[in-house]
């Protein structure tokens, strides 16, 4: 179905957005160790602290964006983020870039995120018929999976040529190039909710946990995503020194295994229009869980190789044709005066619980081995699949808390 101008409007700012973040990952660490000589305990500490500490400091935000018009907030996240990492390249370019400026500048991007994607999801909602909701988020979901089948390459390649200070600069630009995106949406926005009395910064996680569907959906990303992220940095190290393969084996495999996603969520609004949100959410719910199970059976040399990238496409394809769903389900059962702070709740629980799950996997990894801690991964994951919306009605009519 069409979803009208504004919406293309809003899907190129994300698409501009996300093809820079893409293209910056992993710039941040690459400045610590390249520019900054700093230690492997300073490059890790700058991961989680970024993380924890933005979330920390989007905690109290979700009250004030959900009585706001949510493009204004995420206009100002996106200058924000912008702010933060254009300081970056100006102070290497004149010596005085330091590892605490980095922290800083990882903070406030992380906090800039979190806010921008509060307000973003309530802000499409709006934008969107319910009708179309799914398509739309099927959109974003494969914009994001091209983004990160390329991006990387892309980033990688500008890191050799004119360093990483720069490609970070291409990741601050795409900030600014979303909020003017942002900025040519003509649709009005409707009033925000207007409450009186004192900020509650508990009303999003007490949203959820009141709510039967978002409740398990919620154990369920939670404990589903931080096994993924756990072995995000243990594949490296497993397929390198486990298996025995070169370096351009780990960024094929996760650039192949990318496009997994963009076909999951290619498939997403045609399935759900068929066979409606819940019977998505189960059965890829199920779908993306056991191929973890797979990665520490991996063999020596290329055989491991293609197993590993076997098991990470089929994964993203029950993933990419899930989210969109999960995404559409959320705003379908939330109601419009909650949706900044569930989706704000939400996203700071899992940026606390992902960074948690890959501290455990090194710890983990130091222990028993890599094949050890891909096991528990995997098991974990697998997991997850008893924490769907099973005994769920269908999502449009569950009941909504008072």
């Amino acid at each position: 179905m069409s979803l009208g101008p504004d919406f293309r409007r809003l899907w190129f700012a994300f698409t501009v957005s996300a093809v820079g973040s893409a293209v910056g990952l992993g710039a941040l660490p690459l400045i610590a160790v390249l520019l900054l000589d700093s230690s492997t305990l300073q490059v890790s500490m700058l991961a989680a602290l970024s993380a924890v500490a933005g979330a920390a400091l989007a905690l109290p935000m979700g009250d004030f964006i959900e009585q706001r018009r949510k493009r204004p907030v995420m206009i100002a996240a996106d200058l924000v983020r912008f702010g933060a990492l254009v300081t970056v390249p100006i102070a290497g370019a004149f010596g005085v870039l330091t590892y605490t400026h980095l922290c800083v500048a990882g903070v406030l991007q992380a906090a800039g995120t979190i806010a921008f994607q509060a307000a973003s999801g309530a802000h499409l909602k709006a934008l969107v018929p319910a009708a179309g909701r799914a398509e739309a988020n099927s959109r974003f979901e494969q914009t994001n999976w091209v983004s990160l089948s390329i991006g990387p390459a892309v980033g990688g390649a500008l890191v050799s040529l004119v360093g990483a200070t720069v490609t970070l600069a291409v990741d601050a630009v795409s900030f600014l190039g979303s909020a003017l995106g942002i900025r040519r949406i003509q649709t009005p926005e409707p009033e925000p909710v207007k409450r009186a009395g004192r900020a509650d910064v508990t009303a999003g996680w007490r949203y959820i946990f009141r709510h039967r569907g978002l409740r398990v959906l919620f154990w369920n990303s939670q404990l589903f995503g931080g096994p993924v992220m756990m072995t995000s940095p243990l594949l490296a190290v497993f397929m390198l020194r486990d298996l025995g393969l070169k370096p351009w084996s780990y960024g094929v495999m996760l650039g192949v295994s990318c496009i997994g996603g963009v076909a999951g969520a290619r498939l997403a609004p045609r399935l759900t229009k068929r066979y409606g949100l819940r019977w998505m959410l189960l059965v890829f719910g199920v779908a993306r869980a056991p191929w973890l199970l797979l990665f520490p059976l991996a063999p020596h040399g290329m055989a491991g190789f293609v197993l590993l990238t076997a098991a990470e496409t089929a994964l993203l394809v029950g993933a990419g044709a899930f989210n969109p769903s999960f995404v559409t389900y959320r705003m379908e059962v939330t109601e419009d005066g909650y949706m900044a702070r569930v989706l704000g709740s939400w996203s700071i629980s899992s940026r606390c619980v992902q960074p948690a799950f890959m501290a455990l996997g090194g710890v983990l990894a130091t222990a028993f081995g890599t094949r050890g801690a891909l096991w528990t991964a995997a098991i974990c994951c697998t997991l997850s699949t008893a924490l769907l919306p099973w005994r769920t009605p269908k999502p449009t009519q569950l009941p909504e808390p008072a």
